[in-house]
């Protein structure tokens, strides 16, 4: 998308580009354009084939009642989820604010049907974010809600990852790489993130590992957590 508008940008578009092995797209999304573009008729069917017509029309009655932030973040998950119902699985977006930090100056969204892409992207992502909380990248978003779950998904920090992790994988045992693919997609955590979680319960006596702590090698003076480090996670009680 160039940044002075949306004409010509479709579904459509964007799935002949990824359509093929190996192919990402990574398009420039203007919200404050598409958010005035979704209330003009003028403008209906470029908007129309951008999200799909039927989401559209949901988007166009949903918008009248949310204040401006709640409308940013509905509008932005809406084409996430219209990018992965058209069949690109891994969805990612970055957003930019303007110079005084209290307004969104565009989004870039970076979508791929293969899942070495979405992680290579995510690490690009979180290295050029402004802050970070616990280790955790904050990729610029705006604060996220449970109205949007994608997004919601994509906002939360390291301890709230522990807890996920011991509730999602309760019982079982796992290695730490299989922990990280089945888990990191939509969410804003990189695989670092996911060693330092289980590094931390490990020490609290929260999972066991194997070979455990004292046996794994040293970088730094740090104990590694490398990928095929089994996670033994104790059953839901």
């Amino acid at each position: 998308m160039y940044p002075w508008g949306y004409k010509g940008l479709s579904l459509e578009l964007i799935n002949s580009v990824v359509r093929n092995w190996g192919c990402d797209c990574l398009f420039f999304f203007n919200y404050n354009r598409i958010n005035m573009g979704l209330g003009n008729t003028a403008v209906e069917e470029h908007i129309n084939a951008l999200f799909g017509k039927t989401r559209a029309d949901k988007l166009r009655s949903q918008l009248q009642a949310l204040k401006p932030g709640e409308r940013e973040l509905t509008i932005l998950e809406a084409i996430c989820e219209a990018l992965q119902e058209m069949g690109g699985e891994y969805v990612l977006p970055f957003c930019f604010k303007n110079e005084n930090g209290n307004r969104t100056s565009h989004h870039l969204i970076f979508v791929s049907k293969e899942f070495r892409g979405y992680e290579i992207m995510k690490e690009i992502m979180a290295k050029e974010s402004s802050e970070e909380n616990q280790g955790v990248a904050s990729f610029e978003y705006n604060p996220a809600t449970s109205m949007q779950p994608l997004l919601f998904e994509l906002n939360r920090p390291l301890d709230e990852l522990e807890q996920m992790l011991l509730d999602e994988f309760a019982g079982q045992t796992i290695t730490m790489k299989e922990i990280y693919l089945q888990h990191n997609v939509g969410k804003r955590y990189i695989k670092k993130n996911y060693k330092a979680a289980l590094k931390n319960l490990e020490s609290q006596g929260k999972i066991t590992a194997e070979p455990p702590a004292n046996k794994r090698r040293k970088n730094r003076g740090e104990i590694t957590f490398g990928d095929a480090v089994k996670v033994t996670f104790t059953p839901k009680q």
